[in-house]
């Protein structure tokens, strides 16, 4: 029971602290009443302005823009994950814990949790994510009618397996060797489960929540989140990864994640009205520059 509680708690806390960071995100507002001449005789009165305005409102840089904003988010991740690698280095931080959890699903295991533990930690197998991946791509295109849905998922569920697998080979960690309770195969820095979870379900949740009321949207990013860290606490209990692995995981997972949702926004996602207002702007100067 005590290994059960432990992949519980950690879910529910992390689960609810994101769908309360979600549910309390600022809402876009609406864009501020401004004549769209007016705005074009901005940058003709602000001379370097002018550029400026043009180079983040121009539509063919918009994509440009938000891909330079989602290598930061992927940059802070992996840092995240370098990070880690210090501690597990140095065994200092996290990485102090990493035996004693270890221990714990070791001592604590039984038939039944052991089992419970296998069926949630298939959830970030390879079959399950891909499987998922097809099944929600065929619903929400059919709901949505938008293709980019499949193309998003697609760049997700393979990106995240290519990019866990190149740190396996650079890190080489080995397994725990006190107890392995269930199947794994390759090195074990990241968890491999942990960074399909993160990334996978996230996306699912991006997807489903498309078009729908915020409530839900932050409802599904908590679940999303949550079933991530209760699939990470199950390698560490069933003793194939050690506690700094899933962390990495779940920081490699949510990074990429964040590039791909960034980097497919101009697509799936709406820009804010300011947005649209700014570029009806630089049209406006454009046809009176012609």
């Amino acid at each position: 029971m005590e290994v059960v509680l432990a992949m519980v708690v950690p879910a529910v806390v992390v689960g609810v602290l994101v769908w309360l960071a979600a549910s309390r995100w600022p809402r876009p507002v609406e864009a501020p009443s401004v004549p769209p001449s007016e705005m074009a005789k901005v940058p003709e009165r602000h001379g370097p302005l002018a550029v400026l305005v043009r180079r983040r409102v121009d539509p063919t840089r918009l994509t440009g823009l938000a891909l330079t904003v989602a290598l930061a988010v992927l940059a802070l991740g992996l840092l995240g994950v370098g990070l880690l690698l210090r501690m597990v280095r140095t065994d200092s931080g996290f990485a102090r814990w990493d035996l004693a959890f270890t221990r714990f699903g070791a001592q604590h295991a039984t038939a039944w949790t052991t089992d419970l533990l296998r069926n949630v930690s298939r959830l970030g197998g390879y079959e399950v994510i891909v499987l998922l991946a097809v099944v929600v791509a065929v619903i929400e295109v059919r709901r949505t009618r938008r293709w980019a849905v499949v193309g998003l998922l697609a760049v997700v569920v393979a990106g995240q397996f290519a990019a866990a697998e190149l740190v396996k080979r650079v890190v080489d960690r080995a397994r725990p060797d006190l107890l392995n309770l269930t199947g794994f195969s390759g090195t074990s820095f990241p968890s491999g489960h942990a960074t399909a979870a993160a990334a996978t379900f996230m996306a699912i949740a991006l997807v489903v929540g498309l078009g729908r009321r915020p409530r839900t949207r932050a409802v599904l990013v908590g679940v999303a989140a949550g079933l991530a860290a209760a699939v990470a606490a199950t390698r560490v209990l069933l003793g194939v990864h050690w506690f700094t692995d899933v962390l990495a995981g779940l920081l490699l997972g949510w990074a990429w994640f964040a590039l791909c949702s960034i980097a497919f926004g101009g697509v799936l996602l709406r820009f804010g009205a300011p947005v649209a207002q700014a570029e009806t702007a630089v049209d406006a100067t454009t046809a009176d520059a012609s």
